[in-house]
Order: structure tokens, then sequence, then C-alpha cells
């Protein structure tokens, strides 16, 4: 329980990464972020995967149509629509939708998973989603009081962008901790290599196609945009190598440790140290301490989490059902 919870929280840390990146590089579309990013990632994959290429010889042609399926959606769909609504709507309303994942897991997982996880009980799990959810909503009350005026069809193209990023990032947790649990025998290491691995050839096509763009006058590059590197390179391949690193590599492979020793309704509550994450960097990034609402909200999430880790599932039928050995 400990490993996985410090595992979690290590995978939080690195990817409330990617929530600040694009306000550090506000003139870059998010196609382009979505692509540097995660061509940084699979060209750091591939040293990996001459290390892990025994346990990658492991994985048969199923394996690998899944990590195709969990990069897609998990990686690139949630990068591009996440960004993308940062650049629309500001930080505070994409971080207050995607901030609601632990509750949005736990609610999917605790029904889904009950057969395998066991459960939790709701009377015993509603106060500590009850912490998460108010503290969430205090924090992003901070965040929405700097949000300067904005043009609302602009602003709620931000807002369905959000939901689309939160409906990938409550699907990718949930079917990446299935395969984990179901190849307990596996490599957590390889299984993230194996994920990078094939965000590399879509990531090659995802520059393709912007090149193909900025040659044919398609609008997916913005008027006078300096392709492939943009107006500032080093900035840009700098922080794209790094987000590649530990927010993709790294990231997923601390969760994947934790994914293999937490249930998946309570590993789910702790995607709530990326939301801490992302606003610890947003205020550095402003230079500005938090409000008093802001601390509170802080500590009604840790809180949240405090009495998640306290509770135990309730075991699944059949176990309960199992007659004692005999001695």
């Amino acid at each position: 329980m400990l490993s996985g919870f410090l595992f979690a929280l290590a995978a939080g840390l690195m990817w409330g990464l990617v929530f600040v990146t694009p306000l550090l590089l506000p003139d870059y579309p998010a196609a382009m972020l979505m692509a540097g990013r995660y061509l940084a990632f699979g060209l750091l994959a591939l040293p990996l995967a001459l290390i892990d290429r025994r346990e990658l010889r492991r994985l048969t042609r199923a394996d690998w149509i899944d990590a195709v399926k969990l990069s897609a959606i998990g990686n690139f769909l949630y990068y591009l629509t996440l960004a993308a609504a940062i650049q629309r709507a500001g930080g505070p309303l994409p971080t207050m939708i995607i901030g609601t994942l632990p509750v949005v897991i736990a609610v999917c997982a605790n029904h889904r998973n009950a057969a395998r996880d066991g459960h939790y009980r709701w009377r015993d799990l509603a106060p500590a989603l009850l912490l998460i959810a108010l503290g969430i909503g205090c924090v992003n009350q901070v965040e929405q009081a700097t949000l300067a005026p904005q043009a609302l069809g602009r602003y709620l193209q931000g807002a369905g962008l959000a939901l689309i990023a939160l409906a990938c990032w409550t699907w990718y947790p949930i079917r990446n901790a299935d395969w984990l649990r179901a190849h307990a025998d596996r490599s957590p290491r390889a299984w993230a290599t194996a994920q990078g691995v094939v965000t590399l050839p879509m990531a090659a096509l995802a520059f393709l196609v912007l090149a193909v763009a900025d040659g044919t006058g398609l609008p997916l590059l913005p008027a006078g945009f300096d392709f492939p590197a943009g107006p500032r390179p080093w900035p840009y391949v700098g922080l794209m190598a790094a987000v590649g690193l530990f927010a993709s590599w790294l990231g997923t492979l601390c969760w994947n440790e934790a994914s293999q020793r937490l249930p998946t309704t309570l590993v789910g509550q702790l995607i709530v140290f990326e939301t801490l994450a992302a606003l610890v960097y947003a205020q550095l990034h402003r230079g500005e301490w938090p409000p008093l609402m802001g601390v509170a909200g802080v500590v009604l999430l840790v809180g949240g989490v405090c009495w998640a880790l306290r509770l135990k599932p309730v075991p699944p039928a059949r176990e309960r059902h199992l007659p004692a050995s005999s001695a």
C-alpha cells in the first residue's frame, strides 16, 4: 500500500508538468505540443526498448494492439484536447474539469471492477469523495477568480475540449490497469516502454500531417508559423524532451507500478496528485503565494486521499464464500 501510494505521488508530480507547458509555450498550437511531446517520448523509448527487449518479445499481437489503443487515446487525444483547452479557456477551467478525475474514476471503477477487486461501500467512500470534491472546488474557485474575460465561444470550446480530455483520461487508467492486473507477471516498465515505442510512428505521422498542412495552407497551424521548430526552437525542444521523459515515460512507469499494487478504485483517487501538482506549478509560474482558500483546498484534497487510503475494500463475493482451509 505504501509503495503504491508513493509511486502514484511521483506520477502525479510529473504529470502536473503537462498543464504548465501550454502556458510556457502559448505561441505553439496544441497539435505541435502533442506531436513534439510524443516524438520525444518515442525517441526516448528506443534505447529503453533495447534494455527491455526480452520482455517486449513476450508481448503478443493483441498486447501491441492494446498498447496502440492506450497510446492513441490516453496520450495523443488526451494531450491534444487538454493543451487546446488550456490555450482557449486558460488554466483554471481545464484544471477544474480534469480535477474531477478522482471522483469520476472511483465511481466508474467501483461499479465496473467489483467482481475483480472487491468494492468500497458507498457510505465509506462518500466522505473521501466529498472532501476531494470540496478541495477541488476551493482551489478552482481561486483559479477562476484570476481568469481574464474571454469570448464566450472560445471559452465554451475550451470547456468542451476539456470534457473530451476528461473522458480520455478516465478510460485510460481503467483500461491500463485491466491489462496490468491481467498480466501480473509482466514488467510495468516494459509495458510503459511498449506504449512509448508505438507513439514514435504515430508522432512521426502527426508531424508529416502538419508538414503537409504547412505546405498546402491547411488551417492546422497559425498563419506565418515557422514550422517545424516554431518561433522559439530551444525552449520548445527542451520542454518537449522534459515532458516526454518525465510526464510520459517515467510518469507512466510510476503509475503502472501503483496500478499493480492498489485497487483501481483507490488508485483512481490518487490522480488528485496530478491536480495538486498542476496548481502548484501554476502558482510558481505566476510567482504568487496561494491564497487562504487555495491552502484550504489542498488540505481538503490531501485529507480525502488519506481517508481513502485507510479504507479496505469488501472482498469479491467468491472470496467471501470460500471455505476456510484446514490446518
